[in-house]
C-alpha cells in the first residue's frame, strides 16, 4: 500500500543526507522528488506545495550531516501533515445529532462517476449509520443507468432498509423529494441518496446533481472516488466539486493503492477532507480516514518525529507599544487679579505715555486688557525701558538688588510725576 509514494520521500530524504545543503543540490534533489511524485498520481498543485514548504526549510538551514535525512524525513512529514490540517475534520454523527435534536432528516448526497463503488459505498455507510442505532432510508435516484435501481435493492433488501425508488428515466430529484417526505412522515434519522454515475465532462447529467440539491438542500454531499484511478480520479473530484461543491470523500480501493496520491491531491484541490476510505467489499470495509496511519503507512512509525520542531520559525510579533498617557490639557493661563480699581497703580502717566507711543498700543477696551497691558508696561520698564529691536541686557545675579533699582526708578519718576487721578477704564493715556 502506497509503496510508489513512500519509495519517492524515501529517496529524497536519502539523497538529501548525502550532499550539503546547497540551493543547487536541493534544486536537483526536489526535481526528482517532483518526478517520482508525478509517478505516484500526486496532483502538480500539491507537489508545488510540498517542495516550496520543504525549500523553505532546507535551505539556509544548519543541520549536522548524519541528521539531514532525518530532517528531510520530518520536514516532508509536517508539509503533509499541514495539508490534511488544512482540510478540517467533519464528525458525521456530530452533525446528524444536531438535525435529530430538531426533528429533521439528516441527507447524504453521493456523486460520482460509474465504476468507482459509489453505491457500495453509500450501502457501506448506510451499515455504519444502523450499528450507531439511526434509522435510515435509501433513495434510488440514479435513474439513468441500467440495473442501477437493482443492485442497490439488493443492498437494502441485506440490510433491511426502506427504499424509495420510481421507474428508469423518472426525475432523480423527485425520487429524492420522495424520500425526503417518508423520512419527515416516518421520523426516519437519515437520507442517502444515489445519484447516476455520471461523467463530469457530462453538463446535462452534472446539471441533474445541482436540480437535486436545489429541491432537497442535502446537509452533506460526498465524492466517492476510485484510489487506483489515480488522477482521473483527482480531475473527476476538481470537476464535481466545481458543481456540487462537496463536503468530504470517500476513496475507494484504497487497500489496493500501490501510489497513494489520490489522497493528498484531492485534499489540497479542493480542500475537503478525506471521510473514509474503502478497504474491502464487506459492509464493515469502510475505514474513517486518520491522517496519523497515513503517514505511517508511507514513512514508519511517527515516534521519533516531533512535528513541531520542524516547522519553520515564524516571525516573533511586534511587542505592542505601551499606551502613552495622554499629556494633560494644559490650564487656561489665569488672569492676573486686580488688586485694587486702577491696574496702572505705581506706574508713571510718562512710562504710560512712552510705551503706547514706542509700541503703537491702543487704549485698552476693557479691564482685563488693561491689567495685561500694566503687566508688559511693568516687564519693559523691568528690562531698562528698551526702545522696539532692542535685546534685553543679562539679569546681574544679584535680583534683589535688581528689584531695589527698579523701584528707586519707579520711586524717582513717581515723584517727578503730577498727583494722579485715578484712572477709569478709558481714561489711562492722558498728556
Amino acid at each position: 500500500m502506497f509503496d510508489k509514494l513512500r519509495n519517492a520521500f524515501s529517496n529524497a530524504a536519502k539523497s538529501l543526507g548525502e550532499k550539503e545543503l546547497n540551493e543547487k543540490d536541493i534544486e536537483d534533489i526536489l526535481f526528482e522528488l517532483e518526478i517520482s511524485l508525478l509517478e505516484s498520481d500526486v496532483a502538480t498543485e500539491v507537489i508545488d506545495a510540498i517542495k516550496d514548504d520543504l525549500k523553505q526549510k532546507l535551505i539556509g538551514s544548519k543541520v549536522d550531516k548524519k541528521e539531514i535525512e532525518k530532517f528531510v524525513k520530518d520536514s516532508l512529514i509536517s508539509s503533509i501533515s499541514s495539508l490534511f490540517d488544512g482540510a478540517g475534520k467533519i464528525d458525521l454523527f456530530e452533525r446528524i445529532d444536531e438535525k435529530k435534536a430538531n426533528n429533521e432528516p439528516f441527507l447524504i448526497l453521493f456523486v460520482g462517476i460509474n465504476g468507482t463503488g459509489k453505491t457500495t459505498s453509500l450501502a457501506k455507510i448506510a451499515h455504519m449509520l444502523q450499528q450507531k442505532k439511526y434509522s435510515v432510508v435509501v433513495a434510488a435516484a440514479d435513474t439513468f443507468r441500467a440495473g442501477a435501481i437493482e443492485q442497490l435493492r439488493e443492498h437494502t433488501n441485506r440490510l433491511n432498509l426502506k427504499l424509495v425508488a420510481q421507474n428508469y428515466n423518472s426525475d432523480p430529484a423527485a425520487v429524492a423529494r420522495d424520500a425526503v417526505l417518508y423520512a419527515k412522515s416516518h421520523k426516519t434519522d437519515c437520507v442517502l441518496i444515489d445519484t447516476a454515475g455520471r461523467m463530469q465532462t457530462s453538463k446535462n447529467l452534472m446539471e441533474q446533481i445541482e436540480k437535486i440539491t436545489k429541491v432537497v438542500n442535502p446537509d452533506m454531499k460526498i465524492f466517492v472516488g476510485d484510489s487506483l484511478a489515480g488522477n482521473d480520479t483527482v480531475n473527476q473530484a476538481k470537476e464535481f466539486y466545481e458543481h456540487t461543491k462537496f463536503d468530504g470523500s470517500i476513496l475507494t480501493k484504497s487497500d489496493a493503492d500501490a501510489r497513494g496520491g489520490a489522497a493528498l491531491s484531492i485534499v489540497k484541490i479542493t480542500s475537503t477532507p478525506v471521510l473514509y476510505v474503502g478497504v474491502g467489499q464487506e459492509y464493515t470495509d469502510l475505514k474513517p480516514f486518520d491522517k496519523e496511519t497515513f503517514l505511517e503507512t508511507v514513512f514508519g512509525s511517527l515516534d521519533d518525529v516531533d512535528i513541531k520542531k520542524v516547522e519553520p520559525e515564524k516571525e516573533p510579533e511586534p511587542t505592542p507599544e505601551p499606551e502613552k498617557e495622554p499629556e494633560p490639557t494644559p490650564e487656561p493661563e489665569k488672569e492676573p487679579e486686580i488688586s485694587s480699581d486702577d491696574p496702572f497703580e505705581g506706574i508713571s502717566d510718562d512710562d504710560i505715555a512712552e510705551y503706547s507711543d514706542l509700541y503703537d498700543v491702543p487704549p485698552p477696551e476693557n479691564d482685563n486688557d488693561a491689567m495685561k497691558l500694566a503687566k508688559k508696561i511693568r516687564q519693559w520698564i523691568k528690562d531698562g525701558r528698551l526702545e522696539p529691536g532692542e535685546s534685553p541686557k543679562e539679569e546681574p545675579e544679584d535680583e534683589d538688588e535688581d528689584e531695589s533699582e527698579d523701584e528707586d526708578d519707579v520711586q524717582k519718576h513717581d515723584k517727578e510725576e503730577k498727583p494722579k487721578k485715578k484712572r477709569g477704564m478709558f481714561g489711562f493715556f492722558r498728556k
